[in-house]
């Protein structure tokens, strides 16, 4: 991990599974070279929206008529990475809550699909599509599974911005991108599956409140990244004393007050956009009527003859 290119496909349990990526990928050395796909709305978050936006992350707006350009220009220009790189894919396509499990539940019976109990419907067109730019230049495929123990409360932005702490557990497996088969369909129902196994490994989880046996390995936290952290606070501390210097606004009570009330402005938006990007207030992309198991075979007939 974090010595070879891949391609990280992960469900979408909490409103900081991002942030439990960027954890892995500066554990294992590869945090500078991490992108991700990610809804287009996400790039106008302050500061952490931003951030993905310099970072030449992928935004999608949820209609393929629209992304499929987007994602081909964007993965074919990986192709020159010049260091090793992760690319995160939500393939559930939303953030996990009862309600959309719910819906999932019903469009997967209705449809004689595997009834999900822990996972949503994974939408795959952007996976395999994904794989077929890739395959060349790409070694593997990480599959994450992301689950939080019952004595942890869910991980959110507030609860990060409070102070407050939470626990998540997260179980990597390798998978060689030369073993995914050919045909799109095949690679479609590969990642389906992938996420059928999905579901039962969360069964362990929910039983067992751990995802295997196996002994727990501890990643370590690299010292660069403590060197970098500090370099970065010495070098805004500096900046933000010597402009209050030179702008004296805190020489007066009507500087101090103007800090604190621009302060409190900028800390009340960030809530409030923080609030509405919670997983509670997402919507779920929009998903086609079932259809009958046999119009289902004369189509996918048609598609191949074509």
């Amino acid at each position: 991990m974090g010595k070879e290119h891949a391609l990280v496909i992960s469900n979408h349990r909490s409103d900081i599974d991002w942030l439990v990526g960027w954890v892995l990928a500066q554990r294992s050395g590869c945090l500078g070279s991490t992108l991700a796909v990610m809804k287009k709305s996400s790039k106008f978050l302050p500061v952490i929206g931003w951030s993905m936006w310099f970072s030449e992350y992928l935004f999608l707006e949820r209609s393929w008529a629209k992304d499929e350009s987007t994602l081909k220009s964007g993965l074919q220009q990986l192709r020159d990475f010049p260091l090793p790189f992760w690319l995160a894919l939500f393939v559930e396509g939303t953030r996990f809550t009862q309600a959309k499990l719910l819906a999932a539940q019903e469009y997967a019976a209705s449809a004689g699909l595997p009834v999900p109990r822990n996972v949503l419907i994974p939408r795959t067109k952007g996976f395999v599509s994904a794989v077929n730019h890739m395959r060349s230049f790409v070694p593997a495929i990480y599959d994450v599974t992301v689950a939080i123990p019952k004595s942890s409360p869910a991980p959110t932005m507030l609860r990060l911005f409070r102070g407050k702490s939470s626990v998540v557990h997260v179980h990597i497996k390798r998978h060689l991108m030369k073993d995914l088969p050919e045909e799109n369909e095949a690679v479609a129902q590969w990642c389906r599956d992938i996420f059928v196994a999905k579901d039962a490994l969360f069964d362990k989880h929910i039983a067992e409140d751990t995802f295997s046996d196996q002994e727990l390995q501890d990643t370590g936290r690299p010292i660069k990244s403590l060197v970098v952290v500090l370099s970065w606070a010495c070098v805004v501390v500096t900046g933000a004393l010597k402009f209050l210097q030179w702008s004296s606004l805190l020489s007066s009570w009507k500087g101090v007050a103007f800090s604190a009330i621009g302060l409190g402005v900028v800390t009340l938006l960030m809530h409030i956009l923080i609030q509405f990007s919670q997983a509670e207030r997402s919507t779920p992309s929009k998903v086609a009527p079932a259809k009958s198991r046999n119009r289902e075979e004369l189509e996918a007939r048609d598609n191949k003859q074509d």
